[in-house]
């Protein structure tokens, strides 16, 4: 059994870290509705490098980005408004890791991005983004690419 396939709460702190795609859902912004509904934009948080979905301060982003969470162990519960396919909650819900998740690929995100999940040039910054977040609705896996 690989590591990842173990219980999430059995998992020290390198494997917890490693757990993460690096998809960049995460770092959308997001709406919810009267009725507790879930929406994803595609409209990225100011930190998010749109182009590589990478936190430009990762380290510091809590301090920058004040309802940015920082997932651990202890507040999984929190997990709920994750993306579905966020490792840490397909993890905590006790299913597999899916099929193009980069620890399956040895690191290599290019299943990922095939597959749809991986943000980094399919969104637009908070930065630079006028309008409503309403029109910015869109649900995960977006096309594929040929990347």
């Amino acid at each position: 059994m690989a590591w990842y396939d173990k219980p999430i709460e059995s998992l020290n702190h390198e494997q917890w870290e490693a757990l993460c795609d690096g998809c960049g859902q995460c770092c959308l912004n997001q709406l919810l509705d009267e009725d507790d509904n879930l929406y994803q934009t595609d409209v990225a948080c100011s930190l998010l490098d749109t182009d590589k979905a990478l936190c430009r301060d990762y380290a510091n982003r809590t301090q920058q980005v004040p309802d940015c969470v920082r997932l651990t162990p202890d507040n999984l519960e929190q997990v709920y408004f994750m993306p579905k396919t966020c490792a840490y909650r397909v993890r905590a819900q006790g299913q597999p890791l899916p099929d193009w998740h980069p620890l399956r690929h040895g690191g290599d995100k290019s299943a990922m991005k095939k597959a749809g999940y991986h943000v980094a040039g399919q969104c637009i910054s908070e930065k630079t983004f006028r309008g409503e977040l309403e029109e910015r609705i869109v649900t995960w896996p977006l096309s594929s690419s040929t990347e």
